[in-house]
């Protein structure tokens, strides 16, 4: 009689002192896109020992291999990218006072008057525009275009920044009971799931983890990591906006995408990918046995580095997999920590069940 096959040892993630001190490094780095080195330098200081390849590519991603043990192992590619929305600075107008375009998609409604840290030293500033007092009645019926915003660093603010240096918001984590409420949420939850999963990589599969650059403007990093893994499956990891709010015209809000409590997000389909449907299943199914809230993440538009993943070589079957959290791209996103960790479960619990069968079913 053939011996049962016993289900993998289930992976009990927490978010303890030390978790959230990793979180927080990661949440308060500056790293907008095109200048990573800040979470890039985190990311190799934490998995320093645990990975048996580690390197950095041309473009700036860090691409971590943890080999797995037994015969007919799957390549598996976990992508999450290192970057975030922010600033850069184009032209110092003297007297600290710098022009500046947005990098990423960010709403300019948001910006008057945030705080903001500049460059590899964390200058601090503030975004500046006309006090009210001094607009017109015209001026403002509209929205202040970012052609009209200036960061300011204040006197010698021009000796401690210069144009090409990167910004973002000065919003440092915070933890309201339940909430975890930080800037970059989008994607450092991502990337701290991902550092967790090769820590705790199961032996199964040769984990190929990608700590990508540039996804806010393109999906650009996951395209060259995944032309160098050659994986596979790849599966992205990220955060996705929960939009579980109430409608303000007094209906009900039936466009929630995601919502909090509602566990990670599964996508089936976003602006950049249709997900594979063995994919979809597999980690659905893997949910229900090991009793995961999980929810599906609503076709819409939007992207994560499946988008670049899934069309490289001849083609590499994709899924996302994201953590919901309300106000994305914004000066604080908020999410749930349960949210968090069962993402982070989940990942971990499909993983452990993967072989290659998977790849033999009807798609």
């Amino acid at each position: 009689m053939a011996k049962k096959m016993e289900a993998p040892k289930m992976f009990k993630p927490k978010m303890g002192k030390k978790e959230l001190e990793l979180l927080g490094k990661l949440t308060n780095a500056l790293a907008v896109s095109g200048d990573e080195q800040e979470i890039r330098q985190i990311v190799m200081d934490e998995l320093e020992g645990f990975a048996d390849e580690m390197r950095v590519d041309h473009l700036g991603n860090v691409l971590v291999t943890k080999l797995g043990k037994g015969k007919k192992r799957l390549r598996v590619m976990v992508a999450a990218h290192m970057d975030e929305v922010g600033f850069m600075l184009i032209k110092d107008e003297g007297k600290g006072i710098f022009e500046f375009r947005t990098v990423g998609g960010i709403d300019p409604r948001q910006l008057v008057g945030k705080q903001v840290i500049v460059g590899r030293d964390h200058v601090p500033g503030i975004i500046g525009a006309k006090a009210i007092h001094l607009t017109t009645p015209q001026e403002r019926k509209q929205v202040l275009p970012v052609t009209q915003l200036r960061i300011d660093l204040g006197p010698g603010g021009s000796t401690k920044a210069k144009p090409g240096d990167r910004a973002t918001f000065a919003t440092e984590l915070q933890v309201l009971g339940p909430t975890l409420c930080a800037k970059a949420l989008d994607n450092r939850l991502g990337v701290y799931n991902l550092i967790q999963l090769v820590k705790n990589a199961p032996e199964n599969i040769d984990l190929l983890a990608a700590f990508t650059v540039q996804e806010e403007v393109g999906l650009r990093g996951a395209k060259v990591a995944a032309f160098s893994f050659n994986p596979d499956i790849g599966i992205a990891i990220d955060s996705t906006p929960a939009f579980d709010l109430p409608d303000y015209h007094g209906e009900e809000n039936t466009q929630y995408r995601t919502h909090l409590d509602g566990g990670p997000a599964i996508y089936v389909m976003d602006g950049a990918t249709i997900a594979d449907r063995r994919l979809v299943d597999w980690l659905v199914d893997t949910a229900k046995a090991e009793n995961i809230p999980w929810q599906f993440r609503q076709p819409a538009p939007g992207g994560t580095d499946a988008g670049a993943i899934h069309r490289v070589r001849e083609g590499v079957p994709s899924v996302s997999v994201s953590v919901p959290g309300r106000y994305a791209h914004s000066a604080a996103g908020m999410a749930r920590i349960d949210d968090e960790l069962n993402t982070l479960k989940l990942l971990h619990a499909a993983l452990a069940r993967l072989d290659e069968k998977i790849l033999l079913r009807q798609e």
